[in-house]
């Protein structure tokens, strides 16, 4: 179906997360009038608390062979690094039978195929805005250090990265002096370490949201904190107006980036996607005593250390749980004591823990679709703990959908149907 979308229109975005933000800005670029809902400012949510990492190089999905037979000590373990809570297990099973189904070879060559196609652009997609905005600075593109510290783990990367090596990604393998000249403020217990070059990070995640926000706004766009509770359709039965628990905001097309709470908007047009969230936690400390050169990620653990700004943020792991159950700050305390292990520097007063949602979807690919029942309404979420990597080319691409423009890429793959 070919948008309807023509010319420069009133355009409704849902989300002010990162993604919604670079979708309202390349739209605004196209010269739509944009307005940007979220009953939270610009990056309150899952933006606010991630690793800050970009990371070009990722392009293996979180479903990998052997999945199903991790999953019961996924349950039993609730501070592994992939933990289930039993409770929600019943919600979660359609979710979870396609999660492992996503994990057969033949899936994941495919799911890799389609995150480096996006992953690859991830940096170049990003510029224009940052340049619009004036932060180029906030960039730093230093690459970033996986360490390993036992032969065992590092053995079990070797798919990943061969993975990594059908899709083009340069990486380079360090011994341990090597890791060391790299990076002096890791312990000297790693015996592997892998560079991927093409990785950057954020100096300050959150505050990149708003600046680019306020860029939005500073050229025209309207931002609104208010909580959206649905639409109001028109006689052809398509919506023409946001509606929110105090106002109506009349739109010719609405774009969903609400993030974990897109499920809701979707079923009220007409869609039901597999979408549920990723718990994810940090720990943040205000005056860490060391400062790497570049985010490092445990190859262990799977959690990753990231100077930034305002400190030094520990961040990883996932839990599946929903988004009602209380957090478990218990996994953020775990990634402190193993962020001891790796930087022996590191000084933990006025150490803050932290939980977000990031939406997932099961084959670890996201939304970037258009209705197939409203010509006017458009989605992306659904990134993972890929959302600061996708960002800006998610905004690019819908941009595309939304004008009619040859997007670049086999789009079949991020259908919102697709499950």
């Amino acid at each position: 179906m070919t948008s309807q979308v023509k010319g420069p229109r009133h355009i409704a975005v849902i989300g002010a997360g990162i993604v919604g933000v670079c979708t309202a800005l390349y739209l605004q670029r196209d010269g739509h009038r944009v307005t940007l809902i979220d009953r939270e400012g610009p990056g309150e949510g899952a933006s606010k608390g991630n690793a800050s990492v970009i990371a070009g190089e990722s392009c293996v999905p979180v479903a990998t062979p052997g999945i199903l037979k991790r999953v019961p000590g996924m349950l039993l373990d609730p501070l592994g690094p992939l933990a289930l809570r039993w409770s929600y297990l019943p919600k979660l099973a359609p979710w979870l039978w396609q999660f492992v189904r996503a994990s057969s070879p033949e899936r994941i060559e495919a799911i890799s195929i389609a995150l480096r196609a996006l992953s690859g652009q991830a940096l170049e997609c990003y510029w224009p805005l940052i340049r619009s905005a004036g932060v180029q600075d906030m960039i730093r593109r230093t690459g970033w250090l996986i360490v390993y510290e036992t032969d065992e783990k590092f053995r079990g990367a070797q798919p990943d990265l061969e993975i990594q090596r059908r899709r083009g990604v340069e990486y380079r393998i360090l011994p341990p002096e090597e890791i060391r000249q790299l990076e002096p403020s890791l312990a000297p217990i790693f015996k592997h370490g892998i560079y991927h070059p093409e990785n950057a990070y954020v100096t300050d995640n959150f505050r990149l949201v708003q600046v680019l926000a306020e860029d939005l706004v500073r050229n025209g766009g309207k931002l609104v904190k208010e909580d959206v509770t649905g639409f109001a359709f028109d006689t052809a039965g398509h919506p023409n107006a946001v509606v929110t628990r105090t106002a109506r905001h009349d739109a010719d097309a609405v774009v969903v980036t609400a993030g974990a709470w897109s499920r809701t908007l979707c079923r009220q047009l007409g869609h039901d996607p597999l979408l549920d969230t990723e718990r994810g936690y940090h720990m943040m400390y205000p005056n860490p005593g060391v400062r790497p050169r570049m985010p490092i990620c445990s190859g262990e653990y799977t959690f990753v250390a990231t100077p930034l700004e305002q400190g030094l943020r520990l961040a990883g792991t996932v839990e599946l749980g929903g988004l009602k159950a209380a957090p478990d700050y218990a996994r953020a305390r775990i990634i402190a004591e193993r962020g001891r292990r790796m930087l022996p520097g590191l000084n933990e007063a006025g150490g803050v823990p932290w939980m977000g949602f990031r939406p997932s979807m099961p084959d670890s690919l996201p939304v970037i679709d258009r209705s197939s029942k409203h010509p006017n309404v458009f989605f992306g979420f659904g990134h993972g703990h890929l959302g600061l990597t996708l960002a800006g080319v998610t905004g690019r691409v819908l941009s595309d959908i939304v004008a009619g423009r040859d997007a670049r890429l086999d789009l079949a793959p991020y259908r919102i149907d697709r499950f």
